[in-house]
């Protein structure tokens, strides 16, 4: 299956992202990683025929709009976004598929509208970032800090893709078609050559971020069968025996674990759609 580019207008702003040609298979929304866009699930698209998929670049990811001035990036914020997107799309009732922070955001807005979704595929994140409570003070502090620096902040250009290639390669330990794929959804052109083109405010420390009781609580309050996709060995921020303890949480919960790194649904999607495919036809 091959996906298409489209922009919408959503509750006064615009997104874009990419899209299945057909409709009439299962809906199914599709939530990138931080610093990732739409293009993350190209790939995976292409074993997954008969879906109706649209994947979305997130507010200031990709091709879509950065948010206004004095807003701020949040959970809250993206969770409402995704509903309203659908709306936008005139669906009541949807999959959602995240990867990372997707799937953080995907697995939230599961528990905040049961209502609204049908299946959770949930890859390499359950729940969202933890934040201990005796690290909120510094937390905030780094985060006004950071924020009011920003305006002094300059855009690095890049005379050509083949150095933002090389580093997403070596920062997120893709191949190089992987990587050209998000970099060149990722960067616009700019005089000299070409700049990344997600917001400078998605590069701030997180001013605020749940508990682990409170992230046990919203995964608790999610309804809808789910699937969970890790690859292994696990990343440093989203550790044994942490990832797999959540998964106990849930109310309809599955688990396949298969060796790879962060963006296995990148590198190995015939494996992954197979999981997928098989958990959606139920």
């Amino acid at each position: 299956m091959t996906l298409t580019s489209f922009s919408l207008p959503v509750a006064g702003t615009t997104v874009a992202g990419l899209r299945s040609p057909g409709t009439g298979g299962q809906r199914v929304l599709a939530l990138h990683g931080w610093l990732d866009n739409a293009a993350s699930f190209v790939p995976l698209a292409a074993q997954l025929p008969g879906l109706e998929l649209v994947a979305i670049d997130l507010p200031g990811h990709g091709h879509s709009a950065h948010l206004p001035p004095g807003t701020q990036y949040n959970t809250p914020g993206a969770i409402c976004h995704v509903l309203d997107v659908a709306d936008a799309l005139g669906w009541d009732r949807f999959v959602l598929l995240g990867h990372s922070m997707g799937a953080g955001i995907a697995s939230l807005a599961a528990a905040a509208a049961p209502e609204r979704v049908e299946r959770l595929i949930a890859i390499e994140a359950l729940g969202g970032l933890r934040g201990p409570e005796n690290e909120t003070a510094q937390r905030l502090r780094e985060h006004v800090r950071a924020a009011r620096a920003l305006p002094t902040r300059r855009l690095r250009v890049f005379p050509d893709l083949s150095a933002p290639i090389r580093a997403r390669m070596m920062t997120n330990q893709l191949s190089e078609p992987c990587a050209r794929l998000l970099v060149e959804r990722g960067v616009k052109p700019v005089d000299g050559g070409y700049s990344w083109c997600s917001d400078q405010r998605l590069m701030l420390p997180t001013a605020m971020r749940l508990s682990e009781a409170q992230i046990d609580d919203l995964l608790a309050a999610i309804e809808c069968p789910t699937q969970v996709i890790y690859a292994t060995p696990a990343q440093a921020y989203y550790p044994e025996p942490l990832r797999s303890e959540r998964i106990s949480l849930l109310r309809d919960g599955r688990l396949a674990v298969f060796p790879g790194t962060h963006h296995l649904h990148m590198e190995h999607p015939q494996v992954v759609a197979e999981v997928i495919r098989t958990f959606l036809a139920g």
